[in-house]
This record gives C-alpha cells, sequence and structure tokens, in this order.
C-alpha cells in the first residue's frame, strides 16, 4: 500500500514537472522576409521609407549587425533555418524550382526539421506563406511537421495577385489546392492573424512560420501602396519607389500580426523572429547599406541580412548585438527557448544566451556559405565563402580566382589580400576544400 502510494507520489510529481516545462515554453513566431537587403528597414538605416512595426519590434527587443544567411539564394537558406544544418548536407546546395532541368536541391527525408521538433514536444505547428522546399510528399509543409498550412508551394509567383508560377497554381491549404482573390502579402497576414487568434482556445504553445513573398520579384505591390511613396519622397525613382512600397506593405502586415498577439494576450509569452532569407536584389532597387553586392554573391551584400528578435522580459529592449550569427543558428536557439533537448548533430549554434544578455558565440567560429547554380554564368557549378573571425575567403564565380578578405579593416571587400597573406590564404583555401569535400557526401537530385 505505501509503495503504491509512493509511485503514485513521484507520478505526481512528475506530471507536475512536465507541466510546468510545457507552461514555460514561448509561443513562437519565426517571419521571414523574401530577398529583403541590410539597409532596407528604416531601423537599419534607410531614409525612403517607414517601416513601423518591425521598428517598434527591434525597439522593444534586439537588433543584430552581423546576422547572415547561409546562402545567398533561397531555399538554401530555408533548408538551414529549418534543420540546423548547412544546406548541402540536407540535400539543398541551390534553388528549388519547379521545373526539373533548373532544380538543384531535394531535401533529405530523413532530417529533423524544426516543426517535427516543436510538435513531438507539445507543440502546434503553423506554416504561412512560401515554402520552396518541395512540391510533392513527402517533401510539403504537411509531410514535415506543420499541423496547419495556408500557402504557396512553388519558388516565386509570377503575379502576386493570380499567385502562379509557369501557369500553375501552387497554392494550398493543406493539402487541397484553393484558388485565391488579393495580394499575396495580405492573405498571408491575414492567415496569420486569423491562425494566432484561433489558438486562444488551447493552452497548448504554437509555432507560426509566416514567409512572406515579398519583396521578391516581380516588385508588384498595390497601387496605392506605390502612391503613397511618391507623395512622400520627392523625386525618388520610380523602381525604388514600387520596391519601397513593397516593403512598406509588407510592414504593415507585420503589424497586424503584431497587434494580433497583443490583442490576444500572446504578447508576453511569445518569442518573435524576423529575418531575410538573403540579401537584396540589385537590379530592381534594393539598398544592401554599405554592403558589396546583393542577392545571388557571396559578398556581403548577398550573405548579411537584417534580423530582430523580440521577448518581452527576456530580451532587453532597444539592444543591439554585433554576435556572428547564421540562420541555421535559429534551429537551436527556438528550441533551446522552448526546452527541448537535442539528440542529434547540427552545425547551428544556439544563441539564447545572446538573446538573454549574457554571452556571444565563439567571434572565431568558421562559418561556409556556398550556392550550386546553372544557366551559362555557373553551369551546374558552386560557389563558396568561408568566414574565420574577421577572415573571409570567397569564390563569388565558379571560373574566377579566390578572394581573401579582412571583413575588419575592409568591410566593404575592397581589397583582396589573397597575394599580401599567403598563409592566411592557404589555410582558409585548405578548410574550404574541405567543407567542400563534405558537402558532397549527400546526393540532392
Amino acid at each position: 500500500m505505501r509503495a503504491s502510494f509512493q509511485y503514485g507520489l513521484i507520478f505526481t510529481v512528475l506530471l507536475f514537472f512536465v507541466a510546468t516545462a510545457q507552461s514555460q515554453q514561448p509561443n513562437i513566431v519565426l517571419i521571414v522576409a523574401d530577398d529583403l537587403g541590410y539597409g532596407d528597414l528604416s531601423t537599419y538605416g534607410a531614409q525612403d521609407l517607414s517601416t513601423p512595426a518591425l521598428d517598434s519590434l527591434a525597439a522593444s527587443g534586439m537588433q543584430f549587425s552581423q546576422f547572415y544567411a547561409n546562402s545567398p539564394v533561397c531555399s538554401p537558406t530555408r533548408a538551414s533555418l529549418l534543420s540546423g544544418r548547412y544546406p548541402p548536407l540536407v540535400g539543398v546546395p541551390g534553388v528549388i524550382r519547379t521545373h526539373a532541368n533548373d532544380n538543384w536541391g531535394h531535401l533529405a527525408s530523413d532530417v529533423q526539421l524544426l516543426p517535427e521538433m516543436l510538435r513531438s514536444h507539445g507543440y502546434h505547428t503553423a506554416m504561412i506563406g512560401k515554402w520552396h522546399l518541395g512540391l510533392y510528399p513527402p517533401q510539403r509543409p504537411m509531410d514535415r511537421g506543420f499541423d496547419h498550412f495556408e500557402g504557396f508551394l512553388g519558388d516565386m509567383m509570377d503575379d502576386y495577385y493570380t499567385h502562379q508560377r509557369h501557369g500553375l497554381n501552387y497554392m494550398r491549404h493543406g493539402e487541397q489546392v484553393i484558388t485565391t482573390e488579393g495580394h499575396a502579402t495580405d492573405l498571408f497576414s491575414d492567415w496569420a492573424v486569423r491562425y494566432i487568434e484561433s489558438r486562444t482556445s488551447s493552452k497548448a504553445p504554437f509555432f507560426l512560420y509566416l514567409a512572406y513573398n515579398a519583396p521578391h520579384t516581380p516588385i508588384q505591390p498595390p497601387e496605392e501602396w506605390v502612391r503613397r511613396v511618391h507623395q512622400r519622397e520627392d523625386g525618388i525613382d520610380s523602381t525604388r519607389a514600387k520596391l519601397v512600397a513593397l516593403i512598406e506593405h509588407m510592414d504593415h502586415g507585420i503589424g497586424k500580426v503584431l497587434t494580433a498577439l497583443h490583442e490576444s494576450g500572446y504578447q508576453d509569452q511569445t518569442l518573435v523572429l524576423f529575418v531575410s532569407d538573403n540579401g537584396g536584389q540589385l537590379d530592381v532597387g534594393a539598398n544592401n547599406g554599405p554592403l558589396r553586392a546583393g542577392k545571388g554573391t557571396v559578398y556581403e551584400g548577398g550573405l548579411r541580412i537584417p534580423a530582430i528578435a523580440s521577448w518581452p522580459q527576456n530580451i532587453a529592449s532597444n539592444s543591439m548585438s554585433q554576435a556572428l550569427l547564421t540562420t541555421m543558428d535559429i534551429y537551436p536557439t527556438l528550441l533551446e527557448a522552448a526546452n527541448i533537448k537535442l539528440s542529434h548533430v547540427i552545425d547551428g549554434i544556439s544563441f539564447l544566451p545572446t538573446l538573454m544578455g549574457k554571452s556571444d558565440p565563439d567571434p572565431d567560429r568558421i562559418l561556409f556559405f556556398s550556392r550550386r547554380e546553372g544557366g551559362l554564368h555557373f553551369g551546374g557549378k558552386t560557389i563558396e565563402a568561408v568566414r574565420w573571425g574577421p577572415w573571409k575567403l570567397l569564390q563569388n564565380n565558379p571560373y574566377a580566382s579566390l578572394e581573401l578578405y579582412h571583413l575588419i579593416n575592409d568591410p566593404l571587400e575592397t581589397m583582396d589580400l589573397s597575394s599580401q597573406e599567403p598563409d592566411i590564404f592557404r589555410q582558409l583555401a585548405t578548410i574550404l576544400r574541405e567543407y567542400i569535400q563534405m558537402s558532397g557526401q549527400l546526393p540532392w537530385q
């Protein structure tokens, strides 16, 4: 009788601790912009646009100055963000596309993605917006850990209003094809708001992955938003005005999502993280601040991205971080915030201590960046970069020579030191070659 009572007491205590751990799990909202340049938020120094929602998010939390995308293009970065691994190591060295002859990735089926990890520990998981990691089973959001999906499976929309790619409709609600009216940014924002409101009937924590198409091409903002920009910014270039309008329109949608969190009573118990998937596309008017080049390149303008985190009572308001971070670090960070321990190997490092005002990851950590691509410019080959402390070695064209830069002394990457620093050059070239050998181990076709 006494033993039975003791076992019962132990079981009750265990249940209490499990319930307590779950009650301490924050809701998580991960927002990803598509091709947003490092300098294309007012909180990052832009003078010709207004982004009050993201500015307020930064004011309530932490803004990062050395946050990097794992790749200068969409799919590989998203694969890293959801897996915590370098893109080639999960089968996504390049862009996953709708046409097989121009497709450069296949997400590995045995990788434990972020939503799968969170769902197995009590989270309700939702994805709204652009997926870009596979069109067919078992590569769709509902196959990879999401309880709820409303969004676009493909790579890019040919039109923000028709939501098609190559004449095909890739908009889905769960596994169902849907035909909807309205600008994609408005749809994604409204669906996110509706999802947040729906969670008030449940005590389970939720994970919302909100991935916008904006401000990716085609640069197609609603006309009234373009008029506002022209009225406010006298003499602004028409190309730039359209991109500014598309960004401001997205920021307005993000504002609605943040308002929904507040009105639903979730603001103080929600960790919100915002990033871009790569740098801005220069030929459509993007601003990457003072950084060299843009989307598609392994120069700083293609890789360094705006990033903001807010978590009331945990992250100090108006805080800034110079920690050296990448999108693959988001995976372990969110799992640690949710009190979930990792039991498998990843490449990312949690920056939860940084968010909490404690220690940063090692500033001398070695980081790799890569992209595989087709066309005449790449021919199916790759471009890469490796960063080690202040040093960065890169090959921005598969047919060009390696270049070496010291980012502290030369943040704009103007002076190639490959001949002046032969020892550093050889050391980094060896490290990069070893990464290329390792990254080629996983089939991606």
